[in-house]
């Protein structure tokens, strides 16, 4: 990405970005990584870097633990690649122990998080894992570093004589001790070592009485150190066994170094994906920080932010426990230039800064603090021009260096830069400032530039209105107690209100008068009017915002209330089943009396003589039967004084339900449902299932 000028990054404040990046790596190459992070200009690798911070961001959200290791070894690599070098134990162990991290990583992608992290995943996908290394290294050196005596046959006889030869010198040592005990010349410490020689410890009044070599006194004088004549040709032994290891063990770790030196680029590449992992962690760490998502990459210049916050703005009010105000904002093909006007401190610098920003942050592959949903394009080219920039190198006065940046954005512009203008055509005379500005934009949105320009100038704020390509947006303000809401509403022009403020602070209503007696009229009713404008609208956004959760409030009280209303049916159908149930329960009890009692009466009938007495239970048990076609000639005589009519039911009216042609009165409509009472019983009926009737005369 060509950045103008080149103090862009720090103008939008982007160092400071690497630098909280930077605090989050544990690993060298991870704070190198922030400090040299890359802006991207390719949509493929834009759209990877961003899905791996998400997945990692997944897996702090979700306390998912992976392998998180800060173990780096630039220092030891890079001299394992040099040719005839010599590693140390303690760098093997480092080695053996950066292949035993990479083993515990390769595992974590079981099959299963290569497809559910297929992102980070492509870190490691083209390096393999070779478990060689470590074997070879665990062949030479045990656990500590230390080569093991079986590195070589040559060693393993040095060490063995070494072993006899400092028994030897343990048993002479003890015998010159006891002597030198008895005859009353040690001193309160029996020995030491001097030069990795052992020596006795001999009172100086005593030191002419002990034969052998002098290796010095202490800081009083009153001890003596002397290496006895009986163990000096043991201890000249052992000095040479001793260099002898030294040399075998330096000639064995030379071999070692030299037989990995092989595998220095893929203990590199270990190296590396340790290094990157840790940089997308860092990278997810700060996106938690930021309440951060991944926006839609399209491969064209377009901005379509919802709720964009500017991301340092955000995390400092976060720590102040303050709210921040975002900013939506949408700029395409049709709409490519914003012209945000407003009064100063109003907010229009940090609107731009939020954009500018937020779209440097996308495409270096940090998640940015936005709503998901939005959409972000990719720009090759990002020019930028904030704040006083006069010149003192070139002696150019603040205008004329503001033309010199206006000519390289011209000159340079295409579909793919993104601008930012400060107060476009200040430091000059208002109404040619004015139109110098008006060409620039048009020569800008010539060349299909997409930016956002801050202006005072009422002139541009109408060029808005009726240019294609541009579009008018302001920062709200708050007249009445003279403070800035901080919110960008797009197609409109603001005011500056450079009156409302004059009165506000209490300057003399005589000098107020005056200058507006030298403002061109229509430009102050223009401007006056912009002022009412903006204080209408915002009137009726608090009124909308009102209305808005007022709505709310009775969709949710009618969400209470068709809950209660359907557990209020819920239960009468309950109840309905539960008389239809006992009714047919009834009946089923009935029927199976009448066969029990029917089987004992064919069982009478074979085994008495007296008949009559059968035929008279049989009587008995058929009255029943009697009694319910009674019921039922009842239920048609009072059917018989019903006549069906034409016409719509309504509350109160007689109906008849067409099921079981029972006659009811309406007590209460429910939609296509209806509530009759039917002698006790109230029934909820469809309806549909229902006929008008009335009594016949």
């Amino acid at each position: 990405m060509t950045f103008y000028p080149d103090s862009a990054l720090h103008q939008l404040e982007f160092t400071t970005i690497k630098e909280l990046l930077k605090n989050y790596c544990q690993t060298e190459t991870g704070k190198k990584s922030a400090v040299n992070i890359r802006i991207h200009t390719r949509r493929d690798i834009i759209e990877l870097l961003l899905k791996q911070t998400y997945e990692y961001k997944l897996l702090l959200e979700q306390s998912v633990s992976m392998p998180n290791y800060t173990l780096q070894l630039n220092s030891i690599l890079k001299l394992l690649s040099i040719e005839g070098s010599t590693l140390t134990g303690e760098d093997f162990i480092a080695i053996h122990t950066l292949c035993e991290n990479m083993k515990q990583i390769f595992r974590w992608f079981d099959t299963d998080r290569k497809l559910v992290y297929n992102a980070l995943y492509k870190v490691i996908e083209e390096i393999h894992f070779e478990k060689k290394i470590n074997q070879t290294i665990e062949e030479v050196l045990d656990e500590t570093g230390i080569v093991k005596d079986n590195a070589s046959i040559h060693l393993q006889k040095i060490r063995s004589s070494l072993s006899s030869r400092r028994q030897e010198l343990n048993r002479q040592f003890d015998k010159v001790i006891a002597r030198l005990r008895k005859s009353g010349y040690l001193a309160d410490i029996d020995e030491s070592f001097s030069n990795g020689r052992r020596v006795v410890a001999v009172l100086s009044e005593y030191k002419r009485m002990v034969k052998g070599i002098l290796h010095g006194e202490s800081d009083t004088r009153r001890t003596t150190f002397i290496e006895p004549e009986e163990t000096i040709e043991i201890n000249n032994a052992i000095y040479l066994l001793e260099q002898e290891e030294r040399k075998e063990t330096l000639r064995i770790l030379r071999t070692l170094t030299h037989n990995l030196s092989v595998f220095a680029p893929l203990l590199q590449m270990y190296n590396n994906a340790i290094g990157n992992f840790d940089f997308i962690r860092a990278k997810a760490l700060l996106a938690l920080d930021m309440n951060a998502h991944s926006p839609h990459v399209q491969d064209k210049g377009c901005i379509h932010l919802i709720e964009a916050y500017h991301p340092l703005l955000y995390l400092y009010n976060k720590k102040a426990n303050k709210p921040t105000i975002p900013v939506s904002i949408s700029l395409n093909e049709k709409k490519r230039i914003l012209i945000i006007s407003g009064p100063n401190a109003g907010g229009k610098t940090v609107a731009m800064k939020t954009i500018g920003l937020n779209q440097v942050m996308m495409q270096s592959g940090l998640l940015v603090p936005v709503q998901p949903g939005s959409e972000m394009g990719i720009f090759k080219k990002l020019f930028i021009q904030i704040g006083d920039t006069q010149s003192l190198q070139f002696e150019l006065s603040t205008y004329s260096a503001h033309l010199t940046h206006m000519k390289y954005f011209i000159e340079n512009a295409g579909g793919k830069t993104l601008f930012f203008i400060d107060e476009l055509g200040s430091g000059s005379d208002p109404n040619l400032g004015g139109s110098f500005a008006e060409v620039i934009l048009e020569e800008l949105a010539h060349k299909q530039a997409i930016g956002v320009v801050t202006t005072h100038y009422l002139n541009l704020k109408i060029m808005a209105n009726k240019t294609e390509g541009l579009v008018n947006g302001a920062m709200a303000f708050d007249e009445q107690n003279l403070l800035p809401l901080y919110k960008l509403a797009i197609g409109k022009p603001g005011s500056s209100y450079t009156f409302a403020i004059a009165e506000r602070i209490g300057l003399p209503q005589k000098l107020i008068k005056r200058a507006r007696t030298l403002v061109d009229e229509n430009h102050f009713r223009l401007d006056k009017l912009l002022n009412q404008t903006e204080q209408g609208l915002l009137s009726i956004a608090y009124e909308k915002k009102k209305l808005e959760s007022a709505i709310g409030e009775n969709i949710a009280l009618k969400k209470k209330m068709e809950i209660i209303l359907n557990k209020e049916q819920h239960k009468q159908k309950v109840d309905l089943l539960v008389q239809q149930n006992k009714i047919s329960s009834e009946k089923i009890a009935y029927l199976k009396d009448m066969e029990l009692r029917l089987k004992q009466i064919v069982l009478e009938w074979k085994k008495t003589e007296h008949k009559e007495e059968v035929i008279r239970q049989i009587k008995n048990l058929l009255f029943k039967k009697k009694e319910t076609t009674q019921n039922k000639k009842a239920v048609q005589k009072t059917l018989s004084g019903y006549q069906e009519m034409q016409g719509e039911i309504i509350l109160g009216a007689t109906v008849k339900m067409k099921k079981n042609h029972q006659v009811g009165k309406v007590i209460e409509l429910r939609n296509k449902r209806a509530i009759i009472q039917v002698g006790a019983l109230p029934i909820n009926v469809l309806l549909n299932d229902l006929i008008l009737v009335e009594k016949k005369a």
